[in-house]
């Protein structure tokens, strides 16, 4: 999702992560650790309350997903960024990392958070399904490297999403680039409005 200019606090180019995202290596107060969640979220190891846990299938890609619409709540509210939440779970159903919006560093994206998290524990990615609240970005002002580019460069070969991304600050189409990379995009559509009730100030709701 574009962003802003400078970092994204500048102008109004990034629809997503702003002001903030989690680093790598710990988050402020009450965001995911690199080792860990605040209370409420998925741990690294941990998987999601009850029933199937695998990525694929539906209750649990729904499961997964709707973590990842929680930790997007913990974002500090932007007038320029939508607020979003990231988990990497592996082929087996355990939780890799995860990450979300404006918890650290105005620059960083929930979803590169949770990979470069992954990165630097050396997990492998092989198997393994990211689940965004909103569809990666294809265009950023931030840094060099979108979303949607840094998932195709990881090697991942899934993503589950609640919600494409609006043309509110830049036009979307990550979902569609990268699958056209061969890139499986699923879209759980009944978590949409979860996802978007956490962005309602930016939608005009």
């Amino acid at each position: 999702m574009g962003e802003p200019g400078s970092g994204l606090p500048a102008e109004r180019g990034k629809a997503r992560d702003d002001a903030g995202g989690v680093a790598a290596g710990g988050v402020a107060a009450g965001g995911v650790a690199a080792g860990g969640v605040a209370p409420g979220g998925v741990a690294p190891g941990g998987v999601a309350p009850g029933g199937a846990r695998a990525p694929g299938h539906p209750a649990a890609d729904r499961r997964w997903l709707a973590e990842a619409v929680e930790l997007s709540r913990r974002c500090p509210q932007s007038s320029t960024a939508f607020s979003v939440g990231a988990v990497l779970v592996d082929a087996h159903g355990e939780v890799i990392a995860a990450g979300y919006s404006r918890a650290a560093d105005p620059r960083d994206h929930a979803e590169e958070v949770a990979l470069r998290r992954a990165r630097d524990a050396g997990a492998s990615l092989a198997g393994a399904t990211l689940y965004s609240s909103l569809e990666p970005c294809l265009r950023r002002a931030s840094r060099p490297a979108s979303c949607a580019e840094l998932i195709a460069a990881s090697g991942l070969r899934r993503v589950v999403i609640a919600w494409r991304e609006p043309p509110v600050f830049q036009p979307g189409g990550g979902g569609v680039w990268l699958e056209r990379r061969g890139v499986t995009v699923v879209e759980v559509p009944d978590l949409a409005e979860r996802a978007r009730a956490v962005n309602a100030h930016l939608l005009g709701a």
